[in-house]
């Protein structure tokens, strides 16, 4: 199917991505959204330099946005930290309230079943209390949240709902229906494993490259060409933060639950295995549970690691403000364009707003950078403030 540019108005469509990193997937997807619509203003939402499943990103969110102007992304947006760390609930609604507030006119994601009605209807059973009290029940019986969702979206549809693109594109379509937003959800099919390590010929996971770069092992047939030199220079592993991550806890040992997505439950499990542990991987395995899944505990660990309170959750909610970290000359008409009729403010830069969300990029920013050398991690975190979009 496609969608015409009008000739009038302009058009847009979204894509929430994380490009962690980019690869052949991802351009095979961002082809058929340009084919589909033809003359729209492309716009990416994009978290920064940490991610929705509580991994770090290998490279910088400027080096990301060079990438995904150069693939052809029209205008490139930042996802902030508050919610591009949280669960898919939290982290969709960030980046629809951001595609809204843009104007989008539609979104287009992957999703292994590619049946949008079905996920619209979906969607719909989740907003009831009836719906609420079976997913608490489910928490409660020792499930983990992807399961107790799952669980009773079967249960009062008779529907199954389990790959992580599809719960992913259910909140998407969730946010989309709280919002009363008229941006039309689009699906694409997703053929490749999301967490599949084990990496295919031309379209694999962002998770196989992930390992094999770990183990400086080749990808070359899996990426475009334009982004192998992105990731020949230094790359961030979680694995990196280890030493970082044990001393905050050890350091914070009586007020973990204190930190954004610590439950009091599993604080117990984190001081019994933390001193004998001499690896991330080794640590998280030990902790993992039925409940508290790899990603879960990814996330709490990026909260202590990033001094992410409950107390400083509280204060946000929505999004606040508009972060463009680059564009091409069709995504500054575009943004020209509906500057004047978006009602939160528009940035070009750190110093453009003082603002709590903001504030915490910076701070978060400055982990990031911890694991590199002096004079990197100094230039790095100077571009969190003196860095402009970077046009193409």
């Amino acid at each position: 199917m496609c969608y015409y540019y009008d000739g009038g108005k302009m058009k847009s469509v979204g894509i929430i991505c994380e490009y962690n990193p980019f690869h052949n997937g991802h351009l095979k997807h961002l082809n058929e959204v340009k084919e589909m619509f033809p003359g729209y203003t492309i716009i990416l939402v994009m978290s920064g330099n940490f991610t929705e499943r509580g991994d770090v990103s290998i490279i910088s969110k400027w080096d990301k946005t060079e990438i995904a102007l150069k693939a052809g992304i029209d205008l490139v947006i930042e996802l902030p930290f508050f919610f591009a760390s949280q669960s898919a609930d939290i982290f969709a609604r960030g980046a629809i309230q951001i595609l809204n507030h843009l104007k989008v006119d539609a979104i287009v994601f992957g999703s292994e079943s590619n049946n949008v009605n079905n996920l619209i209807e979906m969607a719909k059973i989740t907003n009831s209390k009836k719906y609420d009290k079976l997913v608490k029940n489910y928490l409660d019986d020792g499930c983990n949240y992807p399961t107790a969702l799952s669980k009773a979206i079967y249960d009062l549809s008779g529907k199954k709902i389990i790959k992580p693109n599809d719960i992913l594109g259910l909140s998407y379509i969730k946010e989309i229906i709280n919002l009363n937003s008229n941006i039309k959800p689009i699906s694409i099919k997703r053929d490749d494993n999301f967490n599949d390590s084990f990496l295919y010929e031309d379209i694999t996971s962002s998770t196989s490259i992930r390992e094999h770069l770990k183990n400086n092992q080749t990808i070359d047939n899996q990426v475009p060409d334009f982004v192998k030199p992105y990731l020949n220079n230094k790359l961030h592993f979680v694995d990196d933060y280890f030493n970082l991550l044990k001393y905050k806890i050890l350091t914070s040992i009586n007020i973990l639950s204190n930190f954004q997505t610590v439950d009091e439950g599993i604080q117990n499990r984190i001081m019994k295995f933390i001193i004998n542990s001499n690896s991330y991987n080794e640590f998280i395995l030990k902790i993992k549970t039925k409940r508290y899944t790899y990603n879960r505990l990814n996330r709490m660990f990026i909260h202590i690691l990033c001094n992410f309170t409950k107390e400083e959750a509280n204060y946000f909610h929505d999004v606040e403000y508009i972060r463009v970290l680059g564009f091409n000359s069709n995504g500054r008409n575009y943004l020209n364009k509906i500057k004047k009729d978006v009602n939160i403010p528009i940035i070009t830069n750190y110093s453009s707003i003082k603002n709590r969300m903001l504030n915490l990029e910076f701070r978060t920013t400055c982990v990031y950078a911890s694991i590199l050398e002096n004079e990197e991690a100094t230039k790095l975190i100077e571009k969190e403030y003196k860095n402009f979009p970077i046009i193409y």
